[in-house]
Order: structure tokens, then sequence, then C-alpha cells
């Protein structure tokens, strides 16, 4: 019996000392915010928001969220593996009158920092009449 709880003790300090070593799944953007300028109204603009897998386990995207209709992201639906690349590709679609405008983007995920946020800005401006 005593054996028995000395190999179970020797198995569990192992796997938890192999568990330690490993870090979770982790972003790292390129860029995490984007100034689009002057934007003419009724002109969609877009920009990828580019990141790394920087962590040891599969980071998987479970949710991204924009803070009104007129934002729409796209972004990669299969886990991202340690080192590889994903993307976030954000579309703002101006409408209304020509102001500035300021969107977050929230990230959920299973990475170690679970909630990341992006931002995009500009100015909607009257379009051209040429």
């Amino acid at each position: 019996m005593k054996k028995l709880i000395i190999l179970l003790s020797f198995i569990l300090g192992i796997t938890i000392a192999t568990q330690a070593q490993t870090k979770p799944a982790e972003f790292k953007f390129d860029k995490e915010s984007h100034d689009f300028g002057k934007v003419p109204l009724g002109k969609p603009v877009s920009v990828d928001f580019k990141f790394t897998n920087i962590g040891d386990e599969p980071l998987i995207i479970t949710k991204v969220e924009t803070t009104c209709g007129c934002t729409v992201p796209v972004y990669t639906q299969t886990p991202v593996k340690k080192g590889e690349a994903g993307s976030i590709k954000v579309t703002y679609n101006p409408a209304g009158s020509p102001l500035p405008f300021s969107k977050s983007i929230t990230i959920t995920s299973n990475a170690k920092t679970t909630t990341k946020v992006l931002y995009i800005k500009g100015e909607t401006v009257a379009a051209s009449t040429k």
C-alpha cells in the first residue's frame, strides 16, 4: 500500500511539473489600433489585424464583437497552433453625417488574456461629387 501511494504521488508530481512548463495560448498582435484618417461617407474601409500565437497551446477565438453594426469583423475560425499566424479583418462602413468615429472590437478566446480589445478610429467626410 505504501509503495502504491508513493508511485501515485510520483506520477502526480510529474504531471503537475509538465503542466507548469507549458504556456497557455497568447496573442501577439502586429498592431492593436488603426487610424483610417478621413473616410468618405458610404465608402467601406478595412484593416487586417494580424497576430501570432506565442503560447504553447492552440489559440481558439470563440467570439468577436463590435460596438455597432457599421463595423463587421471576419476572423480566423480554426485553432491557431503555437507559432502560427491568424488575422481579424475589420470593415467599417461609414453612414450618416460627417463626424469623427472611434470603435472597439472585443475578442474572446482561450488565451491567457481571455478578452482582448482592438480599436479603429478616423473621421467620416462628405463624399466628393466628381
